[in-house]
Formats: C-alpha cells, structure tokens, sequence
C-alpha cells in the first residue's frame, strides 16, 4: 500500500483575470492530485512573465528581487512540507497552506485564544459571568509575567503549565485579602482556563487537549443558612433606618421564595398571577441564570411584602414589584442587619435561596422534586447542594415513621409473634448473663458443652 505523498508546487500568473496587462502570481500546491492556489499579493506585467521557467524576464535589480522572491517562496512551501511530515499530521493542501501563511494550530497563541473567548461570550453569557472570566484572564496574564513571557503557543500548553498555573494561584495573595485564595477558587479559575482551551480543541487549534489527565477537585463546603429562629429574629425586629428595611424585606422575601437577588430584582406585575381554585398567587418567570421557566404559588409571608409595596413610591418609580438596589448594597447591608439583629453569621443575599430549600421547604415536609423545581435546577444533585437534612428533621421523619410502623395492624401482629416466639424459646436465665464473673461464665460454658456431649 503507497504510504507516501506525491507533493508539487507551480507558479504562475493569472493572466485571464489581468487589469490594466498586469497579472496576480500565484502557488499552486498539489498533494495527491488535489491542488489549492495562494495569492502571493505580487503583481507582474504580461509581457514581462516567463510561463516556460516561471520567472520575471530581464536582467534588472527589480527583475532579480522579483525571482529570489519566486525562488525563496517556494522553498518556504517546500520547508512546509517537510515540517508537517516530520510532525507526523495528515498533510493537506489546505493544511500546507495554513502553515505557510500562518494559519494553522501552531501558530495560535493563548493571548488570542483569550481574546476570541472574551468575543464568543460578551454577548451570551451574565455579565457577571463574563466579570469572572475577565478576573480569570487578569491572573493568567500575570503567571505569564512572571514567567517572564510575554505569551505563549497553545501547542506549548502542557500539564506542567496547569501544575505551574496552580501553584503560582495558591501562593498568589489577592489586592485586598488578607489571605492567599482558597482550594475551590484556585480550582474556579483553572476550570475557566480550561473551558477556553476546550474551545481552542474544538477549534482545532491544538490537537490534543492539555487537560486530558488533569482532574479537578473541588473541597465540599457546608452551605449557611439561617435557622427558624434566626429567621424569626430577623424578620420582626424592628429596623429604624429605612434602607435596612428595605435590603431586609428583599432578603425574607427570598427565603420564602427561593428566588435569586436577580431575578427578584426582575420581577414587575406582569410576573404575578391569580391561579388555582382559591384564587393565590403565583409568581411566573424565567431565571436570568439558566434562562429556565419558574412557577409556584406565593407563600402568605411573601405575599406580604408585596403588599407592603404595591402603591410604594419607590416601586412605582422603578416600575418594579419590590424596590431595587445594587447586590454589593444589598450584601453590605444585611452585615449591619446581622449586627443589629445579633446573628453572628456572614449574612449574604444568597444565604436566603439555602434558607428557603432547608429551613422553609424541606424541613416542612416538601419533597426534594418541588424544591429543585421552584429553585430552578435541572438537577437534583444541584438542589442537594442547597437542602440539607437537619437533625430536627430526621427525627421527625423517624418519629413519623413510627408512628407508621405502629399503625399498621399486620406490622404489629407480626411485631408480636416474633416477640413471643423469642420469649417462648429463649430461657430467661440463659438471656441475661451480665450479672456473672469471667469465672462463672466459663463454668456455665463448660456445663452448656458436657450437656451437649
């Protein structure tokens, strides 16, 4: 079977499409009978092209440059060949092509793969997502600094670059923190690193992926959220300071609801609705996040609060049915709200959704199908994250159980039996030999074997 490659290159002048008897050269590259043309952006005039050698007729300088031209782009195409051949990739026409403008994967560098990921998602994604990337990119560029580079080609990438990167990110104090990051943000940023290069792969940009051995691992991190009677605590004390008590409001009518800060911040009048046969109501929208469709009736605490705002003068200049503010006030807030009120927890706007999925849904009995529905998870392994069993809740769910157990006539019939069959067959004396020594237990075993012999 032929292995080898037939591989030819021709110049020659395009003399059909000639403006003013003047004609583009071109390559023509042949790999296996299938040819491909590249413009060398040179013109010639007609009478002056050679079409038997190939070449500018005449002895002049201009002549002479023009052909060392000819001559030293052919052998860079040559040069081409013989590089993707030892390389061992599937030589192309195309791809001899690429290399000689610079076009193909090796040439690809990570500052511009970084620039074309910040393209691809400035318009598609949160903005707070594409803030994270931003911050991602800030770090690797200054890893490349202190690497001394100035970039780097995607071909380079290797697992020791991932285990440098991550080792420069856990010994990198941040502007502002009193501490170096943690395991999971360190693990946030080479998972934003890495979707990148994934996109460099699927681009064909690079032809193995750098991360093919590397696995994340993420420490598990227990979730806060309030208990009932810091809940309780926070939500009747009396605030005397306006915003707090706006910033409060906003925070316990996402513990009833589940919704984020954004898309509480979202809602208008055309989001509620009167359903069901007792007339509720019901919140109807789509999580800016995952753009998918939440639905479900308004607990009474939650429909509260909107009445409080109905007719407020903050929500009808806004337009909205709660009032608005940025989620860096709301955060700084609920610290001076947690200071009043005494909880000694880091209150943060998102400790709210944890509440509700714990303390207000599943410590109430509500299965973990409708919390993740109202949440707005595809998955329920994602609502675990957010809902936890507490120890109130096991023992309820036992004492349920057993009332249960004792409910049901066959249980306790067969309860019965089997305790009667035990005490029937069981001597007493031989069920209780906690009152004897070593000594007498060896003499009542002893007697127990002679008796079997």
């Amino acid at each position: 079977m032929r292995t080898s490659k037939t591989f030819s290159v021709q110049l020659w002048a395009d003399q059909k499409k000639a403006i003013n008897g003047e004609a583009l050269i071109y390559a023509r590259i042949t790999v296996d009978q299938k040819r491909l043309n590249i413009s060398l952006k040179r013109k010639v005039a007609i009478g002056s092209w050679d079409a038997r050698n190939k070449k500018i007729l005449g002895s002049s300088q201009t002549a002479k440059e023009f052909n060392r031209y000819l001559d030293l782009t052919k052998s860079r195409l040559y040069q081409c060949y013989q590089e993707l051949s030892h390389e061992g990739v599937v030589i192309t026409s195309k791809s001899i092509k690429q290399r000689f403008l610079n076009e193909d994967a090796s040439n690809h560098t990570l500052l511009e793969l970084m620039g074309y990921h910040t393209k691809k998602i400035e318009k598609t994604l949160a903005a707070g997502t594409v803030r994270n990337f931003g911050v991602t990119e800030n770090y690797i560029n200054r890893f490349l600094k202190n690497k001394k580079l100035k970039d780097i080609y995607l071909q380079q990438l290797n697992y020791q670059f991932l285990s440098d990167f991550e080792n420069f990110l856990n010994s990198h104090y941040p502007d502002g923190h009193p501490k170096a990051m943690s395991h999971n943000t360190v693990m946030k940023h080479i998972q934003r690193l890495r979707k990148m290069v994934t996109l460099a792969y699927n681009l064909e940009w690079i032809n193995s992926d750098p991360f093919r051995r590397w696995k994340m691992s993420f420490e598990k991190v227990n979730r806060e959220y309030l208990s009932r009677r810091e809940l309780e605590k926070l939500s009747t004390y009396h605030l005397p300071i306006d915003r707090l008590d706006r910033v409060r409001d906003l925070f316990v009518f996402s513990c009833f609801t589940g919704m984020s800060f954004i898309d509480i911040k979202n809602l208008t009048k055309g989001n509620v609705w009167m359903g069901g046969e007792e007339g509720k109501k019901w919140i109807s929208t789509f999580r800016q996040k995952t753009k998918s469709k939440v639905k479900f009736p308004l607990l009474k605490r939650a429909d509260k609060i909107l009445d409080k705002y109905d007719c407020h003068p903050v929500t009808e200049v806004s337009g909205t049915l709660l009032p608005t503010i940025t989620n860096e006030k709301a955060n700084l807030y609920l610290k001076q709200i947690a200071d009043a009120c005494g909880i000694e927890k880091n209150l943060t706007f998102h400790m709210a959704r944890h509440t509700f999925a714990t303390t207000i849904a599943l410590n109430n009995g509500m299965p973990m199908e409708s919390v993740s529905k109202i949440l707005g998870h595809s998955k329920i392994t994602t609502t675990q994250i957010y809902a936890r069993i507490t120890d109130q809740k096991m023992e309820a769910d036992m004492a349920a159980l057993q009332e249960r157990l004792h409910a049901n006539p066959r249980v306790n019939d067969e309860e019965s039996t089997r305790i009667a069959i035990q005490d029937k067959s069981a001597d007493p004396e031989k069920r209780d030999f906690s009152h004897l020594t070593k000594e007498q237990l060896i003499q009542k075993l002893n007697e127990f074997l002679t008796n079997r012999a």
